[in-house]
């Protein structure tokens, strides 16, 4: 059964850091791409940052660049998410997908809230 479960959402202020992380299994974790996604309240799905299978390709959002950081460790079939300088238009609830040749799966979700 493939499962991925996201965890280290929370409440933070304005310039405040957290790290979501994905834990996958029932799949070859490391023949998947692995992404997070993020939805806003009234919003679409956002990509946010994208990590290829080997973890040596890395994409990010504009609006994220500098302040995010994906990873993964393949030995632990888990992708990370560093989030600095966090901001109020970060509030959202964070998606972890796993993608390869058409395929893909999802996480549950985590809420990741911004405010002082």
């Amino acid at each position: 059964q493939v499962r991925l479960v996201e965890s280290g959402g929370g409440l933070v202020q304005p310039g405040g850091s957290l790290r979501l992380s994905c834990a996958a299994s029932g799949f070859t974790f490391s023949s998947f791409a692995m992404r997070w996604h993020r939805q806003a309240p009234g919003k679409e799905r956002e990509l946010v940052a994208f990590i290829g299978g080997a973890g040596d390709y890395k994409t990010y959002a504009d609006s994220v660049k500098g302040r995010f950081t994906i990873s993964r460790d393949n030995a632990k079939n888990t992708v990370y998410l560093q989030m600095n300088s966090l901001e109020p238009d970060d509030t959202a609830v964070y998606y972890c997908n796993a993608i390869r040749s058409g395929v893909m799966y999802w996480g549950q979700g985590t809420q990741v809230t911004v405010s002082s």
